[in-house]
């Protein structure tokens, strides 16, 4: 398959899993969350940085802010504009404020608010959202004069046969991939010192 027969829907979720997971997957061995994230060129799709959460040595380091982090620290001097920002979890607050002060127009996401609570145990997102802003599930607006948001998902269901069943079958490896990280965050989550674990 060449770059331009290449749909987003398909780059986002190889960049999930051949560049974010395999860092997540150390992450979560050393003991930090399952959140990850990478920034890409829109003119090509290619990658800029992939990275994952971090909050070990710092409990700011969230996945999209450490990515954030990096990215400034090797200076590639990119416009964030012409950039497109990954994240495997539907960013926080603080990670959706990091995106914004940062200058992107767009982040992209491939599980929800709602399955980090369901489906990974870590509420956080979700009760912020309600004992801060007073919001329920789903209530800030994707759609703002700051950046548009996306699921991934949507994404996949635009797309033809036979692509779109292969993109499922992918999306269920990604996920079972998540979930046994999960599994193995959950099991030792008593051993580190994350604040809100």
């Amino acid at each position: 398959m060449t770059e331009a027969t290449t749909t987003i829907a398909q780059r986002l979720l190889d960049v999930i899993e051949h560049d974010i997971l395999p860092l997540t997957e150390q992450g979560v061995a050393a003991g930090n969350k399952v959140f990850g994230a990478a920034i890409l060129k829109k003119s090509d799709l290619s990658l800029v940085i992939a990275e994952t959460n971090n909050e070990l040595e710092n409990p700011l380091w969230h996945g999209e802010v450490h990515t954030l982090k990096r990215f400034y620290e090797k200076a590639l001097g990119y416009s964030t504009k012409d950039l497109i920002f990954l994240s495997t979890h539907e960013p926080c607050t603080m990670c959706m404020s990091a995106i914004t002060w940062a200058g992107f127009d767009n982040f992209y996401s491939f599980f929800s608010h709602e399955d980090s609570r369901d489906a990974f145990a870590i509420p956080h997102d979700l009760k912020i959202l309600k004992e801060v802003f007073g919001l329920e599930p789903g209530g800030y607006r994707r759609q703002n004069a700051f950046w548009n948001s996306y699921f991934i998902a949507d994404l996949v269901e635009t797309e033809n046969e036979p692509l779109r069943q292969e993109l499922k079958d992918q999306t269920a490896r990604i996920k079972a991939r998540y979930q046994r990280l999960s599994d193995s965050y959950q099991s030792g989550k008593g051993d580190n010192a994350i604040p809100l674990a």
